[in-house]
């Protein structure tokens, strides 16, 4: 990953309480109608970008992937559910007048086979998440909620999923990135 240095060792992320994930994308269905999914395309950077200038929105990482080249999405973790709805229906952010846009053209039977519009949304309670990175800098939910050693959630996947944390659901764990020979709390 350019401009990440990748952590000599196995991590999991410091996640702690629920995690809330969004997968958010879009697939095109006539590559020839580019004035109906290029604006599409073009919205979700957009709306990323609004959300790394206001960070108390909630939004603490995301993902941007392909799954074809007709399909494009992107993996979310945001603060809470709560920080999330607040968003997406807040009138003054692009979402809210993107959507509009979206629905306007739709009831007037313009976008209809164009492009494909998708989301899926996941509160995740603790203990039924985990994760391991060997030899990565963070990323996905570790980006979103830092990295610790291996061994302080368990060096196997049952040993993570057991894992709960002392300070309660909700609370963010802090966030800090383990740097090559560096632990979080100084080990």
């Amino acid at each position: 990953m350019p401009g990440k240095a990748a952590t000599a060792t196995r991590t999991t992320a410091a996640a702690e309480g629920d995690v809330t994930v969004l997968l958010i994308g879009m697939r095109i269905n006539h590559f020839w109608a580019v004035h109906h999914w290029l604006p599409v395309f073009l919205a979700m950077p957009r709306m990323l970008r609004e959300l790394a200038k206001d960070p108390e929105r909630g939004l603490l990482n995301h993902v941007l992937l392909t799954a074809s080249p007709r399909t494009y999405y992107v993996v979310q973790y945001w603060e809470s559910k709560e920080k999330l709805y607040a968003y997406a229906h807040s009138s003054d952010t692009f979402h809210r007048r993107a959507w509009a846009a979206v629905n306007g053209r739709e009831r007037k039977g313009a976008v209809r086979g164009h492009v494909g519009l998708w989301h899926e949304a996941y509160v995740v309670p603790e203990g039924s998440y985990e994760s391991i990175y060997a030899d990565m800098p963070a990323f996905g939910l570790a980006a979103a909620h830092g990295q610790v050693p291996l061994e302080r959630r368990g060096r196997r996947a049952r040993d993570r999923f057991a894992y709960r944390s002392h300070s309660g659901a909700g609370e963010r764990a802090r966030k800090r990135v383990v740097a090559r020979g560096e632990f979080p709390d100084g080990d």
